[in-house]
């Protein structure tokens, strides 16, 4: 029998920004102290752990959802709103008039884009106050760095969008293409249901996901205040994403 020394200690700290993972691995890696602890001594002794949780000391599951909300109404309000642009002007028989006049491709699709990204950028910056005064819920990073990602995003959900626009004949078959896109997006982006939980074959699905990359760094940036430093991985894909998207709708509408 190993003798038992109860001077020794254990410290527990958990990336809290996560609470539901990081109240179950707490509780897994505690279990196995007092295992080990049982074994050790032979006994049952009274082991006492302490837990640390960084980033949110409380495991309050409002500072994980709220930021997840936050992305999950930017991305299906501009998809909406963009996609049913340019079947709007069919449907009112301007996109014919607007065709025939030095009004060039880029530029008609620039005049559309541009009310959009100011609608998404309202909406991020109204909720994140929202989510700071009355949620409680820590703002540990930079307003450019929101804005940036946020852009970034926008880039992505408004090609998406133009693109189902371009193949749409009215509004109504708009936003139902749109949610086909849409609610696949969300379930892959790891808002309800964490990636590596998922089969193999649909992990790899999610890295086209802009969305997954946006709940990565607006999470961060409430919770950790992590910089584009830490999350350059993260921006480059969502840029990439957003200029194979824009590329597409430009070649796409007519």
């Amino acid at each position: 029998m190993r003798r038992w020394h109860p001077e020794r200690t254990v410290q527990l700290a958990a990336d809290g920004s996560d609470p539901n993972s990081a109240a179950l691995i707490l509780g897994e890696v505690s279990q196995i102290i007092r295992q080990h602890a049982q074994q050790a001594a032979g006994f049952i002794p009274a082991v006492s752990v302490e837990q640390r949780a960084w980033f949110n000391p409380n495991l309050d599951d409002r500072w994980f959802f709220v930021p997840g909300i936050m992305a999950n109404v930017i991305f299906i309000s501009t998809m909406m709103l963009t996609a049913m642009l340019v079947v709007r002007e069919r449907e009112a028989g301007t996109l014919e008039r607007l065709m025939v006049t030095p009004v060039g491709r880029l530029e008609f699709l620039v005049g559309k884009m541009i009310p959009v990204t100011c609608v998404g950028l309202f909406d991020a910056l109204m909720i994140a106050a929202v989510a700071v005064a009355w949620f409680g819920v820590p703002f540990r990073g930079h307003l450019l760095e929101l804005i940036a990602a946020s852009l970034l995003l926008l880039a992505s959900t408004q090609g998406l969008g133009l693109l189902v626009s371009s193949y749409a004949k009215t509004q109504q078959q708009a936003m139902l293409t749109a949610s086909f896109f849409i609610m696949p997006m969300m379930v892959l982006s790891g808002f309800a249901f964490p990636i590596l939980n998922m089969p193999q074959g649909i992990q790899w699905l999610t890295w086209l996901d802009p969305l997954r990359y946006y709940l990565v760094i607006i999470r961060d940036l409430f919770l950790k205040g992590s910089g584009v430093i830490e999350h350059l991985f993260e921006y480059s894909t969502m840029a990439l994403l957003g200029v194979a998207a824009l590329a597409l709708s430009v070649l796409r509408v007519r």
